[in-house]
Parts: C-alpha cells; sequence; structure tokens
C-alpha cells in the first residue's frame, strides 16, 4: 500500500519528526514501512506499507495518521464532512435491504446539476504522485476517499436508476455488465445492488456498467454501505474479481464510516458544481450494529496491563496514564468501573479488538516492544502439561511403525463434516470462513487426513502412511467442546503377510497399529465388532471397544467416497479417540535381564478347520502356563486350491514356539514334556498334526 506523506501531515499538522523517523517508529508499532521514496522538494515522501490483514482499519492515510497521533500524543485534524444546504421539500430516496443479513447499513445521497469534467487540485496532485490511473473527477473522489479515510463507496448515474435502490440476493443466471467490461452470471448467493428492474453492482465488489458515471452525466446518486465479510469474499473469489473495496469489506469494514464516506464524497463531487436534494438516507440493521459498532465493553484492568507487561525501561513504567491515552487516542472509551478498572468501549473500526489481552497488547505495541527491559522470567518449577506424557509415548509408538507425522487445517467443509462427524454430535461453523471449504472447525481429523493423502498420490507418492494428533471440536457457536483425537492415513504397498490376503493386509496393519497403541496404556477387554460408520467400506472395516464402548473406527475407505474422490488406488483411514485413551494411565515399562541361557525353538505344523481362529489356538498354549514359553508366533499359513495336500475348508499352520530359562540350561525331557503338551492341546482343538514333508 502507498501512503503520502504530505497527505498525512494534512491530518497531523502539529506532527514535527522527520518522515524517516515517522517511518521507523511506525514500524516499530506494527505499522511497518517497508519502502520510503523521496518524492522531491515540497513533496515529501512516499511510504511502501506492509499493513496486516487484521489491519483494516490502517490501509488508509487517516488510519494511518490516527497511529502517529497516538505514538506523539498529538491531536488528530477532523474529517471536514459538511455540506452545502440541501433542497427543502425534496422526497426521501427509496431505499430498500431485503438482505438484511448480509447488508447492515446503507447510506445514499441524491446530487443533482452536477459537472463530470477532469479532476483537479489535490485530488489530481495527490494521484499523480501515487501514479493513480484518473478517470473524472465524480469516479476519482470515490477513490480519493478510500484512501484517504479507507471506506469504499460508489457513484451511480441516477437517471439510469429504475425506482429505488434495493439490496437483495441475485436470482440464479442473472446477468450483470460490470465496470470492466465484462459479463457474469450470478449465482443466488450473490449480493447485488439493484434498482427495481435490474441489477446495477456487484455488491461491495464492483460497479455495473449500465448505471456507471459518464460525461453526460447531471444527476448523481452516491452510495456508502457496511456489507457482510463472507459473502463479499465469495462472490469476489467465485468471480476471480479482487478490487480495492473487496479487499476491505472481506476484512470487516467500519460500520460507523458510511455516512462519514457519503459526507465527504458528495462534498468533492460538489466542489465542481450542483446540489444536495434531500436528506442522507440511512437504513441500519439493528442486528449488525450490535456486532459492530455495539458491542458490549470490554473489562479492563491497569494490574493486568503490568502483570503481562512487565519491566519497562523507564523508570516509571506502565501508568494508568499511559493506558488511558493510549486506548483514547486509538478509539477506544473508557468508563472508570473503579480504581483500577475500565469499562472499554470499542471503536466501531477495530472489529479485531475482542478481549482485554488484545488491549492489553494495543498498549504493549503503541508504546513501543523496545521500551521493555531485557529481564529473564522468574525461576520456578516447570510442570509439564498433565498429557505430555501419553502424547509423547503415541507419536514415539506411531513414528517407530513407520508413520510419519502431520498436520492438517482445523476447518472442514459442511460436505465432509456431514460424513465424518459422530452421529447426534452438532457442528461449529464460523461466522466468518474464508471459504466454503474451511466454513466449519472440523469434526474429525480425516477430512484432513484425506487431503493429504490424495495430495501424495496425485504427485505420484504410492506408498504413504501418515497420522496426525490434534483437537476436534462439536457443539455450537455457543459452547464450543474440543476434544483430543488421532487419525492413521495408509495407502500402497504393506508388507507380505502369511495370516492374510494382500489385500487384506492394510486392514489388519492398522488394526495391530491400535492394538499396539492400547498397549501403552492400562486397560480392560478389548474386543471388535464388524458395525462402522458410512464412510468406511463394510466388510473391510471395523470397530475397536474398550469395556464394551467404541474408542476406533478403522478400515478401507467406502467405495462410494474412493471414486467421489478420485483417488487412484485404495486408501485406509483409522479414527481413534485419544480423549478416552488419556484418561487411561499410562502402562509402567519394565525390564528384564538377557538370559544368559540357550534358546531352544521347537516348530508344530497342524492342520486345522478355517473356522479356528489364531487368537484361539494361542489362548489355549498361552493356557498351560509353561513359564518358559518366551514366544508363541505363526510364521507359515497354507491353503490349497486344489485339496491335495490341505483339504478343502481347511488351512495348514506352522507354529514357531521358543523355550528359554532365565535360571539354566532346559533339559531335553522337559522339552519332550512341554512338546506333548502343546501336540494334545492343538489337537484337542481341532488340530490334525501333518506328516513331514506335506
Amino acid at each position: 500500500m502507498k501512503i503520502l506523506t504530505s497527505w498525512l501531515r494534512s491530518y497531523l499538522p502539529q506532527l514535527t519528526v522527520s518522515d524517516r523517523q515517522l517511518a521507523d517508529d511506525l514500524t516499530l508499532r506494527g505499522i511497518a514501512v517497508e519502502g520510503v521514496h523521496d518524492l522531491g522538494e515540497g513533496n515529501g515522501h512516499l511510504f511502501e506499507m506492509d499493513i496486516t490483514t487484521n489491519r483494516v482499519d490502517a490501509m488508509n492515510h487517516y488510519g494511518i495518521a490516527r497511529e502517529a497521533a497516538t505514538i506523539y500524543n498529538l491531536p488528530l485534524a477532523p474529517l471536514d464532512v459538511a455540506l452545502p444546504a440541501s433542497t427543502e421539500g425534496a422526497k426521501s430516496f427509496p431505499v430498500r435491504i431485503e438482505a438484511s443479513d448480509l447488508c447492515g447499513r446503507f447510506t445514499a445521497r441524491v446530487l443533482r446539476g452536477v459537472t463530470v469534467a477532469p479532476s483537479s487540485g489535490r485530488i489530481a496532485e495527490y494521484f499523480s504522485l501515487l501514479g493513480q490511473k484518473q478517470i473524472s473527477n465524480a469516479v476519482d473522489v470515490s477513490n480519493f476517499v478510500l484512501m484517504g479515510m479507507g471506506h469504499p463507496t460508489h457513484a451511480f448515474d441516477l437517471d439510469k436508476i429504475e425506482g429505488g435502490i434495493v439490496v437483495r440476493l441475485a436470482r440464479k443466471g442473472e446477468k450483470l455488465r460490470l465496470l470492466d467490461g465484462t459479463e457474469r452470471t450470478l449465482e443466488a448467493d450473490d449480493l447485488v445492488v439493484a434498482d427495481e428492474k435490474k441489477a446495477l453492482a456487484l455488491a461491495g465488489v464492483m460497479g455495473g456498467w449500465d448505471s456507471m458515471i459518464t460525461a453526460e452525466t447531471k444527476n448523481i446518486l452516491v452510495e456508502a454501505a457496511w456489507f457482510d465479510p463472507a459473502s463479499i469474499r465469495r462472490s469476489s473469489r467465485r468471480h476471480m474479481l479482487h478490487t480495492d473495496a473487496s479487499h476491505r469489506f472481506e476484512r470487516g469494514a467500519d460500520f460507523n464510516a458510511a455516512p462519514v464516506a457519503n459526507a465527504l464524497v458528495s462534498r468533492l463531487i460538489l466542489e465542481s458544481g450542483g446540489q444536495v436534494e434531500g436528506e442522507l438516507v440511512d437504513v441500519v440493521v439493528p442486528a449488525a450494529a450490535l456486532k459492530t459498532t455495539e458491542r458490549a465493553p470490554i473489562a479492563l484492568s491497569v494490574k493486568q496491563v503490568q502483570r503481562h507487561l512487565g519491566t519497562t525501561i523507564a523508570a516509571e513504567g506502565i501508568t494508568k496514564e499511559i493506558v488511558t491515552q493510549y486506548l483514547a487516542s486509538l478509539g477506544c472509551e473508557l468508563t472508570p468501573q473503579s480504581e483500577d478498572t475500565f469499562a472499554t468501549k470499542l471503536p466501531s473500526w477495530r472489529l479485531d479488538l475482542e478481549r482485554e489481552i488484545d488491549l492489553i497488547e494495543e498498549v504493549a505495541r503503541v508504546y513501543g516492544y523496545n521500551r521493555f527491559a531485557n529481564t529473564l522470567p522468574t525461576p520456578g518449577v516447570v510442570i509439564a502439561h498433565p498429557l505430555a506424557a501419553a502424547e509423547n509415548a503415541v507419536r514415539t509408538r506411531l513414528l517407530s511403525l513407520g508413520f510419519s507425522e502431520s498436520i492438517s487445517s482445523t476447518f472442514a467443509s459442511q460436505a465432509d463434516s456431514n460424513l465424518f462427524s459422530a452421529v447426534g454430535k452438532k457442528t461449529v461453523a464460523m461466522e466468518n470462513p474464508l471459504s466454503e471449504e474451511a466454513a466449519l472447525l472440523r469434526p474429525s481429523l480425516l477430512p484432513g487426513m484425506l487431503t493429504m493423502l490424495t495430495h501424495n498420490l496425485n504427485r505420484d507418492v504410492q506408498t504413504v502412511r501418515l497420522f496426525e494428533q490434534g483437537a476436534i471440536f462439536a457443539g455450537g457457536t455457543d459452547e464450543v467442546a474440543e476434544s483430543a483425537s488421532l487419525s492413521l492415513g495408509l495407502t500402497g504397498t504393506v508388507a507380505a503377510s502369511s495370516l492374510h490376503a494382500a489385500q487384506d493386509a492394510p486392514v489388519f496393519e492398522l488394526k495391530g497399529v491400535i492394538e499396539s497403541l492400547l498397549s501403552l496404556f492400562t486397560h480392560g477387554e478389548v474386543t471388535f465388532t464388524m458395525e462402522t460408520p458410512a464412510w468406511l467400506q463394510a466388510g473391510r472395516s471395523a470397530t475397536a471397544l474398550l469395556d464394551g464402548q467404541p474408542v476406533a473406527q478403522f478400515g478401507e475407505l467406502s467405495a462410494s467416497e474412493t471414486a467421489r474422490r478420485k483417488l487412484r488406488q485404495p486408501v485406509y483411514l483409522a479414527q481413534i479417540d485419544l480423549a478416552s485413551l488419556y484418561s487411561l494411565p499410562l502402562r509402567k515399562v519394565t525390564a528384564h535381564e538377557l538370559s544368559r541361557f540357550q534358546a531352544v525353538e521347537r516348530d508344530f505344523s497342524f492342520t486345522f478347520p478355517d473356522a479356528m481362529q489364531w487368537e484361539t489356538i494361542a489362548a489355549a498354549i498361552h493356557g498351560l502356563a509353561i513359564p518358559e514359553l518366551q514366544r508363541l508366533s505363526p510364521t507359515e499359513i497354507f491353503r490349497d486350491a486344489k485339496g491335495k495336500s490341505v483339504p478343502p475348508g481347511y488351512y495348514a499352520l506352522l507354529l514357531k514356539c521358543v523355550f528359554q530359562s532365565n535360571e539354566r540350561t532346559l533339559r531335553e525331557d522337559e522339552l519332550t514334556t512341554w512338546w506333548a503338551e502343546i501336540i494334545a492341546t492343538l489337537t484337542k482343538l481341532g488340530g490334525t498334526i501333518r506328516a513331514p514333508g506335506l
């Protein structure tokens, strides 16, 4: 953004510091001046400025002047909004706001007998220094006022308006030719300024061709309004139109600036001739005013300011007088509530101020961070977060299992929220979403996980394992419930297993990961059920239950979602309720000394019916309570489709048992006894020992 110091100084007649000192002081207060260019004798300097998106109030000369007035404790010249007397007896121009949730204020003033001519005087001078294109006085004044005090305005050719002004939603498919000459097809949620028959402008973005000011224009309607930021952002991005007006409205314009901006534009147009007809039409929607200019005051404690900001270089520190001086100069109205506390009414142009800590930050910013003493914090006991150990244990385990940690957006679309949110849980809508894809706080980590997996697949990364720990949200805007969650994402090659078919291996890998995570905590019985949510493929997914309560869902993404998202290969997901796990104590890790004695391996080859599960086999062998049995594992599973070596409906299982004592070398007679017990147990389960070579 470009700022002229000569224009700034017109609002600060008592400012004596040099332009370069002013640039340094503004930058130290967060109003960054990135370049200072000398414009020659008598013209001052041009500041190249970088204003953060939350400071829309400072995206103009008057806003920067307000900051300088606060820094140097100088009076700020008021804006001159005096107008010639209007004609008496004129009817009020009709204005109707139909979309009252999207347009909170609309002002209109009729000017008759105007003269449209090239700009001159201050406007021509400042525009020349700024390199700003000049069109005509009636058009240039809108840009001049926008750069001067920051509020967008628009001038219509009054004679091209049929009836009155109607602020409404567009009709789907309605056509509108804009000032850039392009014709746009509007959607049903586009906000337009219209007359009784047609759309005149895309509200807050750009005016229309059919009502623009031309050299033949004699009568003008000056408009200044306040529009809902989210509505302007949607229309601006949909039509790929980023204008100076939309840039301001998208970030939250000043609700009270509309009548001031209207008066400034009208006054400058009338300098070339013409007269005002009637009074200003100012239509206000009370609900919008409550959210902006009539926000509830914030309680501010001077002691809290001093506690947060700490020691300064100056001996007097942050005093009550400094606090009130800075905030009052920034536009706040402070009403004493006690010796230490104020009720602070916020200025209409600072929608970024919401809490006491915001006001404390403003005091620190204006005072200057460079004026605080470099002190170390008071020594004390550092207390770890109660969940830090559990979070670290989960992270370490997943990293060791080959997963990479990821971070996704905290927001989600309505469609993803409908799919992944828990049954019966309400979602939290954003009041001012950046886009339709970020309309809600995420009710699940899975939308972000799917986005990251898709991103990798689209870039030919075919094997991916990711996890994310984060917060998910439920409830409503009045009360938001936040809980810890974990998502896992897996796609691509999975290590082969003798226990499962290749296409089933990813599901069982996720099952194993979940069991591994659960083993970190002391808990009750873990069971699994095939009942799963709609986003998982039936028959290829499961829900893990901890003492009968769902703790995780996992499996293959449903075929419908895979097709809708155009995924190139199967994707496997898991969602784990970390809040439930974190309520359990971490299992204490114990280490045993390694045995100095030789381990002995024994293999057992059996045939079992397909209905016999590994869990039953392992439980039966462990039930023998052989203390020297250190490890039991299935090393091979075999089925014969032709039924020659293994009958149909059966499978061959090769078991490996490892025996070892920590006290002595094992004897052959002991091994023979255990061998016989295991064979008897497996036979009792319905197994048949296989002959060697089969």
